[in-house]
This record gives C-alpha cells, sequence and structure tokens, in this order.
C-alpha cells in the first residue's frame, strides 16, 4: 500500500462505528499488516501486550482501548509497560472511542485529537508501513488527501469516458483536472464569493444519477471565462452568475466536460469538502503530478523534492547573495529600495520543471525576502513587485505543466494572504494573471533563448507608488535582468536511455565530443545551461547523479563544459537526493554550479554539512587545477609496480573445477596435481568460493590427454571456440585447447590481488594477497611477486577515494581499473624506512583477516561487522601512509582528494616536460 491508500483506509476506519474489540486489528490493517500477522495478534500466538485491552506488534506498536475518559491515564501505562520495551515498540496508542493519544517513542512526538480527527494525523503513523517521510506530509495530510481523492476522480472519470484516455484526448482531460483543482482552492480561499461555492452549486444543481453534472460543471467554467460585463447577453444561469470572471487562460478554451458516473461524482464531492487553502504548493504539486501518469500511480502520493534538497541549490545560487545584500542595507531606505528592484528582476528558469517545484520554492523565498524589506522600509502598500512572468519552464508532460502553472498562482496569493491580508490578496487574484511562463515540450529539442529570452519585454512603465506597483523593466538605462537556470533534470545512466534520448544526445554532443554514450542524460543539461549562460551572463545550478563527475564520463562532458567562459562556482559533493518517501532510498547526487569567469564569485564546496570557500573548483568537485585524470598504460609514479589484469580462459568453464571435481581428478592420478591450480576472480575472493582450472603447458599436453576427463573437457573448449565469432579463437585458439586465450602470470611466492569490483559500503578497497601458483581470472587485477609494501598502498583510504573518484562506479559500487586507478594514483617519494614501516602495517592488516578464519573478506569488511582489530590495523596503515603524504592525518576525504590532485598535476607536468625536452634538443641538432 501506498501512502494514499493508507490515508483512504484510516479514513473509512474512522468513519465507521467504533468497535472497541475490532479497533487495534483495523487499524493494523489500515497500515498494511499483513493477514497472517493480525490473524497471529488476534490469536494471542503473538500479542505480548500486558495492558489491559492492548494489542502489542514487536518492533511496531502497542495499541490499547480502554473506558471513556481513561485515554490520558492508558496512554501513560503504555509507555511504562516493560513488554513495550522488550518487544521493541516503536509507538504507542491509546483511545476510548472518542479521543485518540499516541506518542513516536523515538522521538516523542505526540497526538492528541478527537477519534474523529485521527485520520488527520495519518502521516504520524506512515513509519508503520515503513514509509519514512518529510516533516510537510506528517504535519499537514491535505496534500496526500487531495492526491488520493482527485487520482480516484480520475480514474473513474476515464473509465466513463475511454475516448479522454487516448493521447488525442488526454490533454483535454488534464486541463480539465488543473481547472477543478483551482475551483477547490478558490472555494476554501475566499477567491469565490463564499465558502464552498463551486462543490455545493454542483451538488445542488446536478442529480443525484449524475446525468447532468458534466452540463453543471460545463456551465460553471464558462461562466468562468465570461467577463461580468458580457454576461447579459451570454445567457448565463442565474446559478452560474455567482462566479466570478476568471480568466488567465485558465478556463479559455475548450468548454467540454467528461460524463459523470455515479461514484465519479461522488469522489469529486468527497474532494470538494477537503479544505484546500492548506495545500503546499512546494509538495502538492509533485504528487499530484502522478494522478495523470500510470507508471507514477503505483507510487502515488510518495514523490516529492524535500525543500531543504531544492535550497541546497537555490541558496548558493542566488538566495543567500541576496539576504547578504539584505544584511547589508540595515534599515538604509535607499538600499532597500535597489534590492527589491533588483528582486523583482530576477528571473528563474527550470529547464526540467516537472510540477514546477523548484521556481515555486524560489517565489516563495524572494516573497520572504521582499516582505522583510518592506517590514523595514515601512512601506503603506505592501503589494509585491515580483511578478509570477519571472518564472520560466520547460516540461515535456502537459499536466505536469498545467500543475506547475497552477502551484505558482497558489504559491502567490498564499504570499499575498501573509503579507497584505485576506481581502485585498483576493481582490488582487482575480481576474487571473498571465501566470509562469511554463512551455510544454522536449528541453532538448526546444531552442532556450526562445523559451527565456536574453532581454526581457518592457513591461509598461508606471510610477513606484502607482496602485498596480509594477515599474519598467528591461528599461535602457537598468541594470541587465538576471537569469538563474537551476533544476532536477532526468538522469537516465548508460543502458537506460531510451531511443529518443539516444537521439537527443547524439543531437547536443555532436561535433562537441567525439565520445559521449557513457554521459548520462543530465548531461545534456549541463551543457546547454553553459550554452545558455555564455549567451546571456545566467547562472546555473542542477541536480546531476554523482558519476557525472567520475570516471568515463568526466572526461567526455566537462571539457565541452567548463573551459576560458565557464567555471564551476560551487559544489554539492555526494549527498543522497530522496525523491521517494517509501524506504527514503534515494540517489546518490551531486549539485553544480556554473557561472560566467568573468562574473567572478565565491567558490564553495559544500560536503557533510560543512562549507568551504576556495581558490577555484575542479570537474572532480574538489579544489584543484582544472585537470582531467587520463588513462595512461605505465604508472606515472617510477615507485609503482605494473598491476596487469588476469587471465582470459575463454573456455565456457570447461577448465574450471569445483572443489568436488579438483579432489575426484587427483583421486584418479598424482601426476593431475600438478595440472590443477587455484583459480580465483573477484567474487571468489571476496566470498571466500574455492575454484581450481587446469593449466597444461604444451609440453604435458598429450600425457594430460590420456585422461579421459581432461580429454573430454579439452574437446569441449575446442568446440566452444570453433564456434566463436572472433576469427583468432576459430582458427588458433581452438587448436590448442589446453591453452588459455590470454596467460597473465603465474607467481612463484605470492600475488596481490584486486578485485575488479567493490562494494561502495566498504570503507576500504579489499585488495589481498594469494599464494604461489595461483590463477587470477580476467575479472581481477594482479601483481606478481610484489614487495608488501604495494599492498598497503592499494589497502589504504586514500587508494579508494582516488578509484572512486576517477575510475567510476558499477551502478553503486566501485569500479576498479589498473590504467586510470593504478598507475596515475600520485604516491609521495618513500624511502627503505617508509617501506620497512608499510610492510609492517601491510602484515598486520593479513594477521587481522586470519584471526578471524573462516570469515570471508565479504563477512571482514561489511561496515556494521568489521572485527575491531582488523579495523585498527587498517587505521594504523592509514595513518602512517597520511604522515608520508603530509605529515599528519588527512581531515577528511575531501582533503585527500585537494592533495591527490595537486600531485597529479606536478606529475603529468614533469611527464609532459620530459617529453618535449628531447624534441628541442633534436631540432636544434638539426
Amino acid at each position: 500500500m501506498n501512502a494514499v491508500e493508507i490515508e483512504e483506509a484510516v479514513s473509512k476506519l474512522a468513519e465507521q462505528p467504533f468497535d472497541a474489540q475490532e479497533f487495534p486489528f483495523a487499524f493494523l490493517q489500515a497500515f498494511n499488516a499483513k493477514a497472517t500477522t493480525i490473524k497471529r495478534l488476534r490469536s494471542g500466538a503473538t500479542n505480548s501486550s500486558d495492558v489491559q485491552g492492548g494489542v502489542l506488534q514487536r518492533n511496531n506498536i502497542h495499541i490499547a482501548v480502554c473506558h471513556a475518559g481513561d485515554v490520558p491515564k492508558r496512554l501513560a501505562a503504555l509507555k511504562a509497560s516493560p513488554a513495550t520495551a522488550k518487544a521493541k515498540a516503536k509507538f504507542i496508542l491509546a483511545t476510548d472511542g472518542v479521543d485518540l493519544e499516541a506518542e513516536d517513542l523515538a522521538s516523542g512526538e505526540t497526538v492528541a485529537c478527537s477519534y474523529a480527527d485521527f485520520p488527520n494525523h495519518f502521516g504520524f503513523f506512515l513509519p508503520l508501513a515503513g514509509i519514512t517521510t518529510v516533516r510537510q506530509i506528517r504535519n499537514n495530510p491535505i496534500d496526500i488527501q487531495a492526491t488520493g481523492r482527485l487520482n480516484r476522480l480520475y480514474v473513474e472519470l476515464l473509465k466513463e469516458n475511454p475516448d479522454w484516455d487516448t493521447a488525442e484526448r488526454r490533454n483535454d482531460m488534464n486541463q480539465f483536472m488543473a481547472r477543478l483543482i483551482f475551483c477547490f482552492f478558490a472555494e476554501d480561499t475566499e477567491i469565490f464569493s463564499r465558502a464552498n461555492l463551486f462543490t455545493e452549486t454542483v451538488e445542488q444543481m446536478s442529480d443525484s444519477r449524475s446525468e447532468n453534472t458534466h452540463e453543471v460543471i460545463a456551465e460553471l467554467f464558462r461562466a468562468m471565462d465570461t467577463p461580468i460585463g458580457d454576461r447579459e447577453g451570454a445567457d448565463i444561469p442565474r446559478w452560474a452568475d455567482a462566479f466570478p470572471w476568471v480568466n488567465g487562460g485558465l478556463f479559455d478554451g475548450a468548454k467540454e466536460v467528461p460524463r459523470f458516473s455515479r461514484i465519479a461524482r461522488s469522489y469529486l464531492l468527497h474532494a470538494g469538502r477537503l479544505d484546500w487553502q492548506q495545500i503546499n504548493p512546494d509538495i502538492f504539486g509533485s504528487m499530484i503530478q502522478a494522478v495523470a501518469e500510470d507508471e507514477e500511480r503505483g507510487e502515488l502520493g510518495l514523490h516529492y523534492t524535500s525543500v531543504p534538497n531544492i535550497l541546497k541549490v537555490l541558496n548558493p545560487l542566488f538566495l543567500d547573495d541576496l539576504r547578504e545584500q539584505l544584511d547589508k542595507a540595515g534599515g538604509n531606505p535607499r538600499k532597500l529600495l535597489n534590492l527589491r528592484k533588483r528582486i523583482a528582476r530576477i528571473r528563474v528558469f527550470d529547464p526540467a520543471c516537472g510540477s514546477g517545484n523548484f521556481l515555486v520554492i524560489a517565489y516563495i523565498r524572494l516573497r520572504e525576502i521582499e516582505a522583510e524589506l518592506l517590514e523595514r522600509r515601512g512601506e503603506a502598500d505592501r503589494r509585491s513587485w515580483i511578478p509570477l512572468e519571472n518564472f520560466y519552464g520547460i516540461e515535456i508532460k502537459d499536466f505536469a505543466c498545467e500543475i506547475a502553472r497552477l502551484s505558482l498562482l497558489i504559491a502567490e496569493f498564499q504570499c499575498d494572504v501573509r503579507l497584505i491580508g485576506q481581502k485585498e490578496a483576493r481582490e488582487l487574484v482575480l481576474p487571473l494573471k498571465r501566470t509562469g511562463q511554463i512551455h510544454c515540450g522536449n528541453a532538448l529539442r526546444m531552442d532556450w533563448l526562445e523559451v527565456c529570452p536574453p532581454v526581457r519585454p518592457v513591461i509598461e512603465e508606471q510610477d513606484l507608488a502607482g496602485p498596480t506597483g509594477k515599474f519598467a523593466l528591461g528599461d535602457a538605462d537598468e541594470p541587465e535582468v538576471e537569469t538563474y537556470i537551476c533544476g532536477n533534470p532526468p538522469y537516465s545512466g548508460k543502458g537506460k536511455k531510451t531511443e529518443a534520448q539516444q537521439f537527443d544526445m547524439q543531437r547536443i554532443f555532436h561535433g562537441r565530443t567525439n565520445k559521449w554514450g557513457y554521459i548520462d542524460y543530465v548531461g545534456c543539461w549541463i551543457l546547454l545551461s553553459a550554452d545558455y549562460c555564455r549567451s546571456t551572463a545566467a547562472a546555473a545550478a542542477l541536480v546531476a547523479t554523482n558519476s557525472i563527475c567520475q570516471g568515463r564520463q568526466l572526461p567526455q562532458l566537462w571539457p565541452a563544459v567548463v573551459d576560458d567562459e565557464i567555471e564551476i562556482m560551487f559544489a554539492y559533493r555526494s549527498f543522497k537526493w530522496s525523491n521517494s518517501a517509501m524506504k527514503n532510498a534515494g540517489v546518490t547526487c551531486v549539485i553544480v554550479g556554473l557561472n560566467l569567469r568573468s562574473k567572478p564569485r565565491r567558490k564553495l564546496i559544500f560536503e557533510n554539512g560543512h562549507m568551504r570557500e576556495v581558490e577555484r573548483i575542479n570537474a572532480y568537485l574538489v579544489s584543484g587545477p582544472d585537470r582531467l585524470v587520463n588513462s595512461t598504460p605505465k604508472p606515472l609514479s617510477a615507485q609503482l609496480a605494473e598491476l596487469v589484469t588476469g587471465s582470459v580462459l575463454n573456455d565456457d568453464g570447461n577448465l574450471i573445477l569445483s572443489l568436488d571435481e579438483r579432489r575426484n581428478l587427483e583421486g584418479q592420478s598424482d601426476s593431475l596435481k600438478s595440472l590443477i591450480h587455484p583459480f580465483i576472480g573477484s567474487a571468489d575472493f571476496l566470498r571466500g568460493i574455492q575454484r581450481y582450472c587446469l593449466v597444461i603447458d604444451d609440453d604435458h599436453v598429450e600425457k594430460a590427454k590420456q585422461h579421459k576427463e581432461i580429454s573430454k573437457r579439452l574437446d569441449s573448449v575446442a568446440s566452444v571456440r570453433k564456434k566463436s565469432k572472433k576469427k583468432e579463437a576459430r582458427e588458433v585458439l581452438s587448436l590448442v585447447p589446453h591453452r588459455f586465450q590470454h596467460r597473465a602470470g603465474i607467481p612463484e611466492e605470492s600475488a596481490i590481488i584486486i578485485p575488479s569490483v567493490s562494494s561502495e559500503r566498504r570503507e576500504w578497497f579489499p585488495a589481498g594477497v594469494v599464494p604461489s601458483g595461483s590463477v587470477i581470472s580476467n575479472l581481477a587485477f594482479m601483481m606478481l611477486d610484489p614487495p608488501c609494501w604495494y599492498f598497503s598502498l592499494a589497502s589504504s583510504r586514500i587508494h579508494l577515494v582516488w578509484i572512486a573518484t576517477v575510475c567510476g562506479k558499477l551502478k553503486t559500487d566501485f569500479r576498479y581499473s589498473n590504467t586510470l586507478g593504478w598507475n596515475t594514483f600520485p604516491v609521495p617519494k618513500l624511502t627503505e624506512q617508509n617501506k620497512a614501516d608499510l610492510t609492517r602495517c601491510a602484515e598486520d592488516i593479513l594477521l587481522a583477516r586470519e584471526a578471524h578464519f573462516p570469515a570471508t573478506i565479504a563477512d571482514l569488511y561489511d561496515p556494521e561487522a568489521m572485527p575491531a582489530d582488523l579495523r585498527a590495523a587498517h587505521e594504523r596503515n592509514d595513518e602512517v601512509l597520511e604522515r608520508i603524504y603530509i605529515g599528519r592525518r588527512f581531515r577528511n576525504d575531501t582533503e585527500r582528494l585537494e592533495k591527490l590532485f595537486e600531485m597529479y598535476a606536478k606529475m603529468t607536468e614533469k611527464e609532459k616536460a620530459g617529453q618535449a625536452r628531447p624534441g628541442r634538443r633534436k631540432r636544434k641538432a638539426q
């Protein structure tokens, strides 16, 4: 069940006659408890409550029904109950059918309300269903309730009007829903002449069989599209004439209304009885958008973009600067007036606006700054100078466009109410002005300079103290308007792009880079934002997956973005951006702010709740030179030995043996033991899987074939290779099936193994040491017979931070690359004493692992279960190594990266200088 379905179930429970004996089980059922769970609680098998009338579900809630007037006393008994603590209950709840009280035992938050009103607090209990949620939803359930009512109405209308469910009519349906939402909001906020005017008119004028409901609503819409002075000849019914002229484009165009069934009429009236003036336009829009999206309806009511996350984009982009200017202005009337003019010239443009969350929050925050400014100036006329026309968006889904426009209107009205009062706000709102400039279409196939032109048309000039409070924008004597691009575009990584998205990317990146296949779809918005900034002197800040600043994507994307004109002005390093309240999983994201170098601003890096000002920010989102890390075939550091890919068998598994198969072969003949070697890939190493493989030299192949099992396996290898698409496999390798396609070498003493992939949860990349004779597969990297201090480097935190940044990830896991991660790894010059110290650290790590045999590497490096002695050994290794780098431990990963990039820049400069000098000498010799 999603949040909307839970709200509906809770509402139905509250509407039914109170049944004291049944309530606890009905309550749990409403919050998605399994039927088997309820059955066992009902039977008493799992109900360990020690409170009279109590039902206790372990790890969840302790509920008790009590006599009238005893609710506070019974809640106290639940809290003091030893059974509550023993069962680790998260909530306690007591009710007598008249009142209800509950407490979240973890946070201490409480609810106390009438029983009939408890559905309005359903968000408080959503964790019972495994749903964590933002505070706006918990404290204000109207958004969820409205979403649920409208969704049921939408589905029922499409069932009754299947022709409206076609691509040709879907826009009409979406526009109809937007009109309804406005009417619900208008009748509850006194925009209409009295409360509930729309809902009551529909209820009174349409018959209960709903045969004429569509006709009644059509007449109401027609009235709202007819100016008062034109109504006498328009034949508007008397009961519709009570409605004001709305205009603003909301009710013009098609007036047809879908037919209503009795159920649809009931849903409409039910929705209208909600208190719509409590709507949160900042989260309502993103939830209501799901009503019209079939694929999103399963998560209905769970999608939102939290305000704190949106402000991570907007604050450093422009809001912090405005607040700073407000502080500097103090009470100076002239400075405050200039700031007010500046705010009125600010344009906000979201080229992937969805239902308008970023635009709405930007508008509300600008209005808050303006309100403070007006308070300081002591303005008598407190009407806003911030026009909705300054808010631009592009969205591919038409219903989301409608909701974005509507959300801006609602936000404007609510801000006006707070600033100038309900009466004055109502007088200003109608007829509607044209709202935010939201354009429907594919943002990657539209000209952003046409959507949000660099020069704004002039608004008719009026005196600043005039009745409308407007003034000329874009006058020749006035400074240029400020434009800020913001948003959270779709990500779509490699392998997840549609054909249409692939076409978009080819069109945008063609001619800019030869390779763009690894770039996430969001890269298109980053590139176009940089283009727009170059053309208009705008600034931009977008949310993106952190993969765009890692691995293969980075050198493909960023050289086309950051150049002599554009720089990164601020960055939020990796954090969880949660769009879904269910399980609150989220995506690991970054925020990148772009600005013209000719208009320098403070360079800020945000990480883990802290902000640092730096001199510059590179594409890896750290303070460092604008230098990309490129693959190199050999280590740049002369101190590093080569790390190579393991062996490629190309045998379809026929040369590989399980433990039992190995024992079986060795039991047939002692001579076969020398042909069987340990075979280790990444998964084998991490999970402790024992596998083996046949290693047959040319000199021993005939003798090996005398064994029936081996001969059979070699024949199978030959057969597989003969069918290969590769010529070498068919014509060469098939003739020598005992040979590997590529044999990387077998250690005489030991080898370091580094898995190609490792979980992002691990705090250290789990390198290992394998014994002599081991064959390492091509799914891992290896170093033959190395000194032990190399293991210390590979197992360090600083090495993990480097490869996590420059190598990128496979899904969310660390993905290793020898040419990109190891060969580029900057290492300071090591003395013999340094090497000896690191060798001891490496040995300590290996000994700590052995002490926990037979625990696997995966077990040992689980961050929640890592043994204390192994963790301590890694910490000692990090301390010894980091003191070699800078004389102390690094404070955090960002500081580690900044040092590494500084060293990398010096390494590559020396390499370039070394390559250039011979050429210069050669020219002189000529």
